[in-house]
C-alpha cells in the first residue's frame, strides 16, 4: 500500500517540477491565448471526427424536455436508458450497462458516489451545467477501471463574455408532483479572472401513475451550492470548483404499506424510509501551455456521505466515502498530422461505516493508470490507437457484523493489474459523410460489494455474499457506424458487439438466511449486441421544420443462454420539431411533438417478468425574448399526455407492482440580466 501511494505522489512531484521548469523558461515570453477551455473526457476535437461514438446533450435541450433529473434527460437519447427507483432515484444505462460499469466525469475528474447498489442513483443535478457528453463504448484506456460501458462527461456552465456580469434566476414546476426547482446565480468575467456562484433547491411530493394512483414515498428534495473561481496567468489557465449537494430520496420496498400509513397527499416530509446523500467536491482543472505541448492537471477531493433511515427515525446504514485523486494529460503535436497524448490518473479512496447496519466492510483502495495514445490524420482518414495499463490495490479492514470470525469472508488485501487498448479509424470523404470502425477493451475491478459484501440488502430482502476471488471484468467492444448529414436528409446507423470474458452478476441460490433468500456474486462469459438508427428530414421549401425518428435495440446474454437483467426494450422515438429563425431582438420560438414507442420485452432474466409494450405522447413549446434589458426564457413541456399506465422494464418499482409516472405538465422559466462591469477597465490598469 505504501509503495502504491509513494508511486502516485512521485508522479505528481515529477510533473509539477517539469511544468514549473517549462513555465520559468517562458517567463519572458508573451502570454499564450488559450481561448475557451473545454475539458473533454476523450478528445478536444470535433466529435464527428473522433473514432468513438460521442453524443452531446446541451442544457437547453434538457430544459425543453421537462425532465425530473439529469439521468431522465439522458434517457431520451438513442441507446441510453435509465434504471429507476421512482422519479427521484435513477442511474444512466448505456447499451445495457449501468452502475460501476459507467464512468461519470464531473469537473474534470471521475465521480464515485457508491453506486454499487441498484437503488443508489447517480445523484447529480443539471443545476449549473452547460452540457453533458455521452461516450458509448469502453474508455478504460484513459480512465482505468469502470469505463467498460461508456463515459458520461458533465461540463459546468460557461463563463460570460469578457467584461460582462451575468445574473439569472429561474424556476421549474411539475404538475404531477406539485414540485419543482428554484435557482439563482451570478457570474462575471474580468478577462484574467472570473467567478461564479449558484444556489438552488428542489422539492417534490409523491408522484401519481397513469391510473391517478399515488405511489407512496416516492418523494424527494435537495439543496445545491456551486462556486467557481478561475484565472489566467501567462501560460496557466485554472478553473477551481466547489460543489455541494444535500438530498433526501424516499424509497419503496415490498411491505412498506404495512408500517408506513399514507400521510397528507402533497407532503414533502421524510417521515418514511429514505436515503440521505451529501456530497462535497473540491476540484481544480488546470491547463498549462508548455513550450511545444499542453499539460492538463486536474486534482480534487470528493466526500460522499450516504445514510438510510428505514422509517423508525434512526439512521441504520451510514457510510462515508472519501476520495482524493488527480488526472494528468500531456498532449504534443509531433507534426501537423500527428498528435501524441500521455495520461496518468490515480485515486485513493477510504470507505468507513458508522451505522449499526453494515453491508460492506471498511476499506482502502488505490488505483493508478498510465496510457499512451496516438492520432494520425491521413487525408480523409483519422487513425487513433493506444495502449494503457495500471493497478488497483484493495484492503478491507476488520468490520463488525461483516467480516468477523463468524462470517464467511475474512479481511483481505489484494493488488490487481490490468491492461487496455484502443484501435479505430474515422473516414470523412466529405462534409456530409462519416464512417467509423473501432475496437476497444475495457476493464472493471469488482467493487467492494461484489468482493466482500455479507449482509441483508433490505431494499430487496436478499442476503448478499461477495467473493474476494472474483476476476477483473474484462470486455472487448467492436463498433461500426455510418452518418450522412445533407441539406434536407440525415441518416445514421451504428452497430456494436460487446463481449465480456468474465461478466459479473448476482446469482440467486437455494440457500436461506433466517428465511431470507441468499444470492452470491458470480461470473460467466456474456455478450451484448445491438445498435441505433436515426433518420431526419428537413423539408427544402419550409424554414425551421424537421421530421426525425430514432430506433435503439439490443440483446444481452450469458454464455449459459440466460438473458442479462435490466436490458432495455426496443424503442422508436419519432418527432416533429419547429425552430423559428432567430430575430435581431433576441426572440426565438420552438415547438415539438414526439412519441416513445416501446416494444414488449420478452428477453428477460430468470428473476424478471415480461414487460408489455407502451406508447407515450409528449409535446413542448417555448420562446425567448428581451425586454427592458432583461432576457426571458420560457419552456412548457407535457410528458405522457394521454396518461398511459405502464411499466418500464428498467423500473425497479415494477417488482412491487408499481407503475411509472402518469401525465406531467411542466414549465421552466428563467430571467437573465447582462451587465457591463464598471471596474472592468480598471482590471488591466492595476
Amino acid at each position: 500500500m505504501k509503495r502504491c501511494i509513494a508511486f502516485g505522489w512521485w508522479m505528481i512531484i515529477c510533473v509539477y517540477a517539469y511544468a514549473q521548469t517549462a513555465a520559468d523558461s517562458l517567463r519572458h515570453h508573451e502570454a499564450v491565448p488559450l481561448g475557451e477551455v473545454v475539458i473533454s473526457a476523450y478528445t478536444d476535437g470535433v466529435s464527428k471526427e473522433a473514432v468513438l461514438n460521442i453524443t452531446s446533450l446541451p442544457l437547453k435541450q434538457i430544459e425543453q424536455g421537462g425532465s425530473f433529473n439529469l439521468t431522465d434527460a439522458l434517457a431520451k437519447l438513442p441507446g441510453i436508458s435509465q434504471l429507476s427507483t421512482g422519479i427521484g432515484i435513477s442511474k444512466p444505462v448505456i447499451r445495457g450497462l449501468y452502475g460501476s460499469r459507467i464512468l461519470v466525469v464531473f469537473s474534470g475528474l471521475r465521480f464515485d458516489n457508491q453506486q454499487w447498489q441498484d437503488e443508489h442513483g447517480m445523484g447529480l443535478s443539471d443545476l449549473g451545467i452547460s452540457r453533458t457528453e455521452v461516450i458509448k463504448g469502453p474508455l478504460s484506456l484513459l480512465y482505468g477501471t469502470e469505463a467498460v460501458g461508456g463515459v458520461i462527461n458533465i461540463l459546468e456552465e460557461k463563463i460570460p463574455s469578457e467584461g460582462l456580469q451575468e445574473t439569472d434566476a429561474g424556476m421549474a414546476f411539475h404538475s404531477n408532483t406539485l414540485g419543482g426547482t428554484l435557482q439563482a446565480g451570478i457570474k462575471a468575467n474580468y478577462g484574467d479572472r472570473w467567478y461564479r456562484i449558484r444556489i438552488g433547491m428542489d422539492s417534490h411530493a409523491d408522484y401519481s401513475d397513469g391510473h391517478k394512483e399515488r405511489v407512496l414515498n416516492s418523494r424527494f428534495n435537495g439543496y445545491y451550492l456551486k462556486s467557481t473561481y478561475g484565472f489566467t496567468k501567462k501560460n496557466w489557465h485554472s478553473e477551481n470548483y466547489y460543489d455541494f449537494s444535500y438530498n433526501h430520496f424516499g424509497f419503496v420496498f415490498n411491505d412498506l404499506i404495512h408500517f408506513f400509513a399514507p400521510d397528507a397527499r402533497w407532503t414533502r416530509q421524510m417521515n418514511g424510509p429514505h436515503h440521505i446523500v451529501m456530497l462535497n467536491i473540491l476540484s481544480s482543472v488546470n491547463t498549462i501551455q508548455l513550450a511545444n505541448s499542453i499539460l492538463k492537471l486536474n486534482a480534487g477531493i470528493q466526500s460522499n456521505y450516504r445514510a438510510e433511515n428505514e422509517g423508525g427515525g434512526d439512521l441504520s446504514l451510514v457510510m462515508h466515502l472519501l476520495t482524493g485523486q488527480y488526472a494528468l494529460k500531456w498532449s504534443k503535436q509531433l507534426s501537423p498530422k500527428s498528435l501524441l497524448v500521455l495520461t496518468n490518473s490515480s485515486s485513493l479512496e477510504s470507505n468507513t461505516n458508522y451505522g449499526k447496519r453494515k453491508i460492506i466492510p471498511d476499506a482502502w483502495s488505490y488505483e493508478s493508470n498510465l496510457s499512451a495514445y496516438m492520432e494520425h490524420r491521413l487525408g480523409p482518414f483519422i487513425l487513433e490507437y493506444g495502449v494503457g495499463g495500471g493497478l488497483r490495490f484493495i484492503k478491507t479492514l476488520l468490520t463488525q457484523h461483516v467480516n468477523t470470525e463468524e462470517k464467511e469472508i475474512d479481511p483481505f488485501r489484494q493488488t490487481r493489474f490490468f491492461g487496455n487498448g484502443l484501435l479505430g479509424v474515422s473516414y470523412n470523404p466529405s462534409d456530409d459523410w462519416n464512417f467509423k470502425v473501432n475496437g476497444a477493451t475495457g476493464v472493471r475491478a469488482p467493487n467492494l460489494a461484489e468482493l466482500s459484501s455479507n449482509g441483508l440488502h433490505e431494499g430487496i430482502y436478499v442476503y448478499e455474499i461477495g467473493d474476494p476471488d472474483l476476476k477483473n471484468e474484462q470486455n472487448l467492444n467492436v463498433e461500426l457506424s455510418m452518418d450522412y448529414s445533407g441539406d434536407w436528409f440525415q441518416f445514421g446507423v451504428a452497430g456494436f458487439y460487446n463481449y465480456f470474458f468474465s461478466y459479473l452478476y448476482l446469482q440467486p441460490t437455494m440457500e436461506e438466511w433466517f428465511g431470507f433468500p441468499v444470492a452470491r456474486f458470480s461470473q460467466d462469459k456474456a455478450a451484448l449486441y445491438g445498435g441505433e438508427v436515426t433518420i431526419g428530414f428537413t423539408p427544402l421549401f419550409t424554414s425551421g421544420w424537421r421530421i426525425a425518428a430514432a430506433y435503439s435495440g439490443m440483446v444481452g446474454k450469458l454464455a449459459n443462454g440466460n438473458y442479462l437483467p435490466y436490458i432495455p426494450a426496443q424503442k422508436i422515438r419519432p418527432e416533429i420539431r419547429y425552430d423559428a429563425p432567430s430575430r435581431k431582438n433576441g426572440r426565438t420560438l420552438y415547438g415539438f411533438v414526439n412519441m416513445e414507442l416501446v416494444m414488449q420485452q420478452t428477453q428477460v432474466h430468470t428473476a424478471e417478468t415480461i414487460t408489455p409494450s407502451y406508447n407515450l405522447l409528449n409535446a413542448g413549446i417555448g420562446f425567448t425574448f428581451q425586454s427592458g434589458g432583461l432576457g426571458y426564457d420560457i419552456n412548457l413541456a407535457a410528458n405522457n399526455i394521454l396518461n398511459e399506465a405502464y411499466y418500464d422494464h428498467l423500473s425497479r418499482f415494477k417488482t412491487f407492482d408499481l407503475l411509472n409516472i402518469g401525465r406531467d405538465i411542466s414549465i421552466h422559466f428563467k430571467i437573465n440580466l447582462l451587465k457591463q462591469l464598471k471596474t472592468y477597465s480598471n482590471a488591466y490598469s492595476n
